[in-house]
């Protein structure tokens, strides 16, 4: 099926593991099928933290990813919750993309649950059940597969597939499937895209990708804005690569269970996250170019801001000094429930 004859066409297929998290708990706890599983955090409800995956049973009841836990435990008073496990997620990641190379396919991971693959086969639907086969067989976990003819469809096709089944999106069938569904169903829309096109009359697919090009790019930009309409239209690459991805940036985080008042305290956890960051870049041997500050205000208000160093660097002592100078530019009467800090490296190793 990827022999490369003269029949075979390039297609992109995207492999998501469903819900991977809680299937990779439910794996280890056979008890847990069928339950309200969320996993996130330290696993305690009552702390501050967010849900990193929730089975099926528990999106039935409305429980999402980057809800927070105590959301979610008000949602399922009796949902089992369990603590993030990355070592574990890891080790079972690795095994999934290694099954998925095995079947001779250029493989792109994404992340822990996710990866394109490109494919030369004149039978992309009978390839996409392999992958799901293949995947099931060397892990017990089920996979869905999106088949486009470029990233953007194969990536939006896997959402009509899941849970543990397969869908085809291509430009033969886009508008039909896409056109009358909302601009935030496009892979790459947020909520607050949506709503400012929302604000120009453009509520659809299909309205979007009938958009002007120059109108949207004197709303949105130059780039922005012809992207945007792009989108609509179903428009993307079909590369798929297997160069190993390469972080732009490290970042560390810390969320209170209790908010700070005193920003001298906030200010020594933005030095000590700063020295971890700086650890993280110094492994890579990447020096630091940009430093930015995140702060989450009580009660879920959000600002970051950020500057260039000074020099290219790696000294922590010049990192952690940056950082704490970025807290003269927030609001230090307010209460604090989380800090982050962001290095962006330069590029190349």
């Amino acid at each position: 099926m990827s022999g490369g004859s003269v029949s075979d066409v390039h297609w992109v297929l995207h492999v998501d593991l469903d819900e991977f998290l809680a299937a990779v708990e439910v794996l280890r706890n056979p008890d847990l099928a069928g339950k309200p599983v969320v996993v996130g955090g330290r696993g305690d409800p009552t702390e501050r933290g967010v849900v990193s995956t929730a089975s099926y049973a528990a999106r039935a009841f409305g429980v999402r990813s980057g809800m927070p836990l105590r959301v979610a435990a008000r949602k399922i008073p009796d949902a089992v919750f369990l603590p993030v496990d990355a070592d574990v997620y890891n080790a079972v990641s690795q095994q999934v993309m290694d099954t998925l190379r095995g079947l001779g396919v250029t493989v792109e991971v994404l992340g822990w649950d996710e990866a394109f693959l490109g494919v030369e086969t004149d039978d992309p639907d009978e390839f996409a059940a392999l992958v799901r086969r293949s995947v099931l067989d060397a892990t017990r976990l089920h996979c869905s597969v999106g088949i486009g003819d470029n990233r953007l469809r194969a990536k939006i096709a896997t959402g009509f597939g899941k849970p543990q089944g397969q869908f085809t999106l291509t430009r033969d069938n886009w508008f039909a499937v896409m056109g009358d569904l909302g601009a935030g169903a496009l892979w790459g829309i947020g909520s607050k895209t949506a709503k400012k096109l929302d604000a120009l009359g453009i509520r659809t697919v299909r309205e979007l990708a009938a958009a002007s090009v120059d109108d949207m790019a004197s709303r949105f930009g130059p780039k922005t804005g012809p992207w945007l309409v792009g989108l609509g239209r179903g428009a993307g690459s079909a590369e798929v690569s297997d160069e190993p991805w390469v972080a732009r940036s490290h970042s560390r985080e810390m969320t209170f269970q209790h908010n700070l008042t005193d920003w001298a305290e906030v200010a020594e956890h933005v030095r000590q996250l700063s020295e971890r960051v700086a650890e993280d870049i110094r492994a890579e041997r990447r020096p630091g170019v940009r430093v930015e500050v995140k702060i989450r205000y009580a009660p879920f208000i959000t600002h970051t801001t950020s500057r260039a160093l000074p020099d290219p660097t790696l000294d922590p002592s010049v990192i952690s000094a940056a950082a704490v100078s970025l807290l003269e530019r927030f609001d230090q009467e307010r209460q604090v429930r989380l800090v982050g800090v962001r290095v962006e490296m330069a590029d190349g190793r």
